[in-house]
């Protein structure tokens, strides 16, 4: 019997809804199912493991992730180092705004598990978009523009979990990440040459 699509999309999008208001460990098959109106074994059908679920999820949320990106870079200048701005705010931005989510894309144990599971190839095309940007932006050449993209995908990354956890704004008493954003490229693209923030 093919699998039912509707059913399969609609256990990953409550298995998303569920995120916005509770912590991965939330994200029970039982639960997920209970809230999608089916049977508890339904969700094994298409999900054979719980694991397989979570990825599924998170999956969604890098979906989501890019598809903000992508909005808002239609709506940027062709500036190189604006796109990589406007990139960088909305990753922290989405990391704020989409705790649980953010948390589940993250997770070790679906990152590193293997075949269609695996996580690293959904981070993939956003890493690539940011390493092309910064190869642009770049004045001189600078180490390979994989490790700058590293090391400010890195840096965002840190400075978006030390945001949600409110460490940032204890310590210097911030309001907004943005400052955090910009002395990040600032550190590894030298400064703007637009003088934008």
């Amino acid at each position: 019997m093919p699998p039912d699509d509707a059913l399969h999309d609609r256990l990953v999008r409550v298995g998303a809804e569920l995120l916005r208001t509770e912590a991965p460990g939330a994200l029970s098959l039982r639960e997920i199912a209970r809230r999608a109106g089916v049977s508890h074994g339904a969700p094994r059908r298409y999900f054979p493991t719980h694991l397989s679920l979570l990825s599924a999820i998170a999956r969604s949320g890098f979906a989501d992730l890019s598809a903000e990106v992508e909005a808002a870079l239609r709506a940027a200048g062709p500036a190189p180092r604006a796109r990589i701005t406007v990139l960088a705010r909305v990753y922290v931005r989405f990391a704020a705004a989409n705790r649980g989510m953010f948390e589940l894309m993250f997770r070790h144990d679906i990152l590193q598990s293997g075949g269609r599971l695996g996580l690293r190839d959904a981070s993939v095309p956003l890493f690539h978009l940011l390493v092309e940007l910064v190869t642009a932006a770049r004045p001189d050449p600078g180490p390979p523009a994989e490790i700058t993209a590293g090391a400010i995908w890195a840096a965002l990354h840190g400075t978006a979990e030390l945001w949600n956890w409110g460490s940032l704004t204890l310590a210097a008493g911030a309001a907004d990440p943005a400052p955090f954003i910009d002395a990040i490229l600032a550190a590894h693209l030298g400064p703007d040459p637009e003088g934008q923030p």
